[in-house]
């Protein structure tokens, strides 16, 4: 290992999945991150994960930083290796890579190599039928080893936004904690912020009742990584191939969903789930939704709870328990919910660990590509049937993540401008009002100041 002003060279040995590897498995892999496409992705990603800890969400600024980082996988007698070069300094403590990191980093490899080479006619193909589409999810987890078909249901999925006040981090801490106490392990974005908080309490929880082998699982996507790089909590790390299969990935593993306060990805995220517990298709599935934070927060939920009932119907309001100032609450509400869950499972004959029976509507499958012009034409309207306004919405709030956070976005805001939401009647006054609370309270970016990535106008 050799370093040159803060940044580093090295050779770098697997840890977790790709430890155990044939001559011909190595072959392949080496094979397939030479392609110029994986190995940019590659790239960018182990940036990403090397950046562990240091607290931006500026894709771009990270890429510009780092623009002569470099990693190449190369064959060994035994296995493989990575040779980086450039690699950011505070990924290496005493001369060695920190193990957290490295088992990351091998995870990036592992998910971007296998999803490239198995599922590539899959992910060109705008046709490709539902059922192949979960298989495809089901395959990935599968390959990266995180389902246990020994386990009863416990896995909680939480989710909020990176950017929140240290208040709402300690609340998410705590109520991780009453989560652990109660043998739940926990499932985020494997960000920072609220995506951190619940696994650092529950591993005070899981410690407290001498639970072993707790699971600390976090999923994320290529476009995403740069901008919420793994949290060192993060035990399992997975790769999905894009937002929505992400987003499946955590509605089949979980258990139940815990949201905290969050921004524009949360808001994105709550609408998926609702647009699956609103579909007829799923009466009566169990897949418990709370939504909770510290009695400060309660302004958030209000509002919260204001546009989902002006944009989708005051019937959506069954659907969401909210619970404000009360972590053990929470903890036992969710506890006691994912004791249905288990009942159903059983009753259905579903597996434990992934739910085969929920049904995914098509729209929330297909990858949005954002642009300005895909952007421009959703249809934000009341007047659309509520499946295709919750699917249009989630696009919407997608297409604000992408500006605020990923490369491309960013980019793409840098040249062409803000995006266009075009909304009508009551949504427009709703979706403002929303995104306002979102920007004055700071949940757009962790630091400096927020220039909009967007605007709302009225719909044509």
């Amino acid at each position: 290992m050799s370093s040159t002003r803060g940044k580093v060279n090295a050779q770098v040995a697997p840890r977790g999945t790709l430890e155990l590897l044939s001559q011909l498995d190595v072959a392949a892999l080496t094979r397939s991150a030479r392609r110029d496409d994986l190995l940019e992705t590659f790239r960018r990603c182990a940036l990403a994960v090397l950046n562990t800890g240091n607290e931006s969400d500026d894709a771009k600024a990270i890429f510009d930083a780092h623009q002569d980082f470099t990693v190449e996988v190369a064959r060994r007698t035994r296995g493989l290796k990575l040779i980086v070069r450039n690699a950011p300094a505070s990924a290496f403590v005493a001369g060695r890579m920190v193990e957290g990191i490295r088992e990351h980093l091998f995870a990036v490899l592992r998910d971007i190599v296998y999803t490239a080479t198995e599922f590539a006619d899959l992910l060109d193909d705008p046709e490709a039928p539902s059922e192949v589409i979960t298989d495809a999810v089901f395959q990935i987890l599968k390959q990266a080893r995180i389902m246990d078909p020994s386990l009863r249901p416990n896995l909680v999925v939480c989710w909020g936004g990176h950017s929140i006040e240290r208040f709402e981090y300690d609340y998410t801490k705590e109520v991780g904690y009453h989560l652990g106490l109660r043998g739940l392990d926990i499932c985020t974005g494997c960000g920072p912020g609220a995506m951190k908080g619940p696994m650092k309490g529950a591993v005070v929880g899981h410690t407290k009742q001498r639970i072993s082998g707790g699971r600390y699982l976090g999923l994320s996507e290529p476009g995403i990584i740069a901008a919420e790089p793994p949290n060192p909590m993060v035990s399992h790390l997975v790769v999905l191939p894009d937002i929505e299969k992400r987003l499946e990935a955590f509605v089949r593993l979980g258990h139940a969903i815990v949201v905290f306060p969050g921004g524009v990805g949360t808001a994105e995220e709550i609408l998926y789930v609702l647009g699956i517990l609103t579909d007829p298709a799923n009466d009566g599935l169990e897949l418990p939704l709370v939504f909770t934070g510290p009695k400060e927060s309660a302004a958030y939920f209000t509002e919260l709870d204001r546009f989902l009932r002006t944009a989708l119907g005051d019937d959506v309001k069954r659907f969401y328990k909210i619970i404000v100032g009360d972590a053990e609450a929470a903890g036992r509400y969710v506890a006691q919910a994912v004791r249905r869950v288990r009942s159903q499972r059983r009753q259905d004959g579903d597996a434990f660990y992934f739910n085969w029976l929920l049904q995914v509507p098509r729209a929330h499958q297909l990858p949005f590509e954002v642009n300005h012009d895909s952007v421009r034409r959703l249809r934000l309207s009341r007047d659309l049937p509520r499946h295709e306004l919750i699917s249009d919405l989630r696009r919407a709030f997608s297409a604000i993540v992408t500006g605020n956070v990923k490369d491309n976005g960013i980019r793409m805001i840098e040249e062409h401008g803000p995006f266009e939401l075009a909304a009508d009647g009551e949504l427009i006054s709703a979706l403002e009002g929303l995104l306002a609370q979102f920007v004055a309270q700071g949940r757009m970016k962790l630091k400096g100041e927020y220039k909009p990535c967007y605007r709302v106008v009225p719909a044509a």
